[in-house]
């Protein structure tokens, strides 16, 4: 491949987009100045992607050849990153029959290379001996590489980052009990990659030579026991030691039950997952740096990446869209197809309103909370907060506000801190009273469908260990009184004529944007 085809960008047909890896891919390549095609069973799931705009989506199916042909007419490289893992227990036939759907069109079509992410497997047990799970991303892999059309094929064990399957396990596991029955797996040693450099080496291979055909195994610079990745975890995060207690008869089927109670990790997902973790999975080679060189500190530490992937549980949808604090769009955001049980425990108190009122009234209201104006509902409850608070030594609501009706970055607001302000549309607040995890409070002010006026709000509470689940739990059915009672007399303050005033400078809202 010449410097002149990799400089103009080539065009890359890339299967499941909808999922963790393949949403996070995309933008990659699109930065790197490729053109993207996204094959997807349903493309309507793509399009609230910070990306949809840049890149191609079109209806197909890797068990459909029909569609599999015309999504890889005039495409250069095509990456496959489906499988079915959860979807039953014919999930290796169906594996089979895609892989070979997609070997078959893509020779067809002329594609000159085939990317595949798989599973990083033990050197020393035969093939069928592996985990039903293990063997059928293995099979994936020896299929396309027969393809006839040059394969890379990079398998890596745990990657680390908030929303894969196997790092959002091991988050619920560590996060949920402070004291642990494990199986005897927790002894297994692992090779852990962040999810930027599994990106990396991705976007990496588009430039391999064509007599480039083989497998390369990919993983950071540690291997780790995942009981030592547990109580990195804790450590992190911040909780308490964890007390871990390996019982030997526990098999992987009693596991995924009990994974399945901790966590919200589906058991038809926990279960392969479980049965793959009895294998030592260490890289046998770093092969991959001739032809996608390791810059300075790659591959990440184990440490490093579990951090920044806590660091985006931490702030979860919150400093990655709106704050300084992190680059927003970064591989391991939240994406809107992630599902239910990734990114953490992030709970979500959401209410919204339309208001008969001008944008700029339903600012003055918003921009009036805290201090002497109040929180627009129940003040016995805030008030009681505010005591219990400063009993155990935290500020309360003693506090109060800056100025009486406008807000800056780093105000304080009785117990909250203004961490950002886009005015006339967004006041988004952390919470600085002592709790068990991290809270925070988003007023907007938006438009609707229709061209009106949406007031919208937001509670996020991220928990930390057992005691942050029971804290909001406990408080949760007070929500409907608290923040309930705020929304509505938010927007009933509103209504007041002497709201209406001008709001500088011009705010998102008015210019048309409606974005959260």
């Amino acid at each position: 491949m010449d410097q002149e085809d990799v400089t103009a960008g080539l065009h890359c047909l890339v299967t499941g987009a909808t999922g963790y890896i393949g949403g996070r891919l995309v933008p990659e390549l699109l930065d790197a100045g490729h053109r993207v095609r996204c094959l997807a069973r349903t493309p309507e799931k793509l399009r609230d992607h910070p990306w949809a705009g840049r890149a191609e989506a079109v209806r197909g199916d890797v068990l459909d050849p029909d569609s599999l042909r015309a999504a890889m007419h005039g495409v250069d490289v095509a990456y496959y990153l489906v499988h079915t893992l959860g979807s039953g227990s014919g999930f290796e036939a169906t594996d089979r029959e895609a892989a070979r759907n997609f070997a078959e069109q893509a020779r067809a079509a002329g594609v000159s290379r085939i990317i595949y992410l798989g599973g990083l497997t033990p050197a020393d047990v035969p093939e069928d001996e592996l985990s039903p799970h293990l063997r059928s991303r293995a099979e994936v892999g020896d299929i396309l590489l027969r393809s006839g059309v040059p394969t890379t094929v990079l398998r890596a064990a745990v990657i680390i980052g908030s929303g894969s399957a196997s790092f959002e396990m091991l988050r619920y596991l560590t996060e949920r009990l402070p004291v642990m029955v494990t199986p005897s797996w927790v002894s297994t040693r692992i090779q852990p990659i962040a999810v930027r450099d599994v990106l990396r080496y991705l976007v990496g291979s588009v430039d391999m030579p064509a007599e480039v055909n083989r497998t390369f195994d990919i993983g950071g610079p540690d291997v780790v026991t995942y009981r030592e990745m547990m109580e990195e975890y804790a450590a992190i995060a911040q909780l308490r030691k964890r007390l871990i207690l390996p019982v030997p008869m526990l098999t992987p089927r009693l596991s995924s039950h009990w994974i399945g109670l901790v966590t919200p990790v589906p058991r038809s997902i926990a279960r392969p997952l479980a049965e793959s973790l009895k294998y030592e999975v260490v890289c046998a080679e770093h092969d991959i740096r001739r032809y996608v060189p390791d810059g300075p500190g790659q591959p990440f530490t184990f440490e490093r990446a579990l951090t920044l992937a806590l660091q985006r549980v931490r702030e979860a949808n919150v400093t990655t869209r709106w704050s300084s604090a992190s680059v927003p769009g970064v591989p391991s955001d939240p994406l809107p197809t992630d599902p239910d049980w990734a990114g953490g425990s992030l709970y979500v108190d959401e209410r919204k309103a339309e208001v008969d009122a001008p944008p700029e009234a339903l600012w003055s209201a918003i921009e009036s909370i805290g201090g002497d104006n109040g929180w627009y509902s129940f003040p016995l409850a805030w008030a009681v907060r505010g005591w219990l608070d400063r009993a155990v030594g935290g500020v309360g609501l003693r506090r109060g506000r800056r100025d009486a009706t406008r807000l800056r970055v780093g105000d304080s607001l009785d117990f909250w801190r203004v961490e950002e302000i886009e005015r006339g549309h967004l006041l988004r607040l952390r919470a600085e009273m002592r709790l068990p995890g991290l809270a925070w409070l988003e007023l907007y002010a938006e438009r609707n469908g229709t061209g009106g006026v949406r007031y919208r709000q937001r509670a996020l509470f991220h928990p930390r260990g057992l005691l942050g689940h029971a804290y909001w739990w406990s408080v949760s059915p007070f929500h409907a009184i608290v923040f309930g009672g705020m929304a509505r007399n938010i927007t009933r303050a509103a209504l007041s004529p002497k709201r209406a005033e001008p709001v500088e400078p011009a705010s998102a809202l008015q210019r048309g944007g409606a974005g959260a």
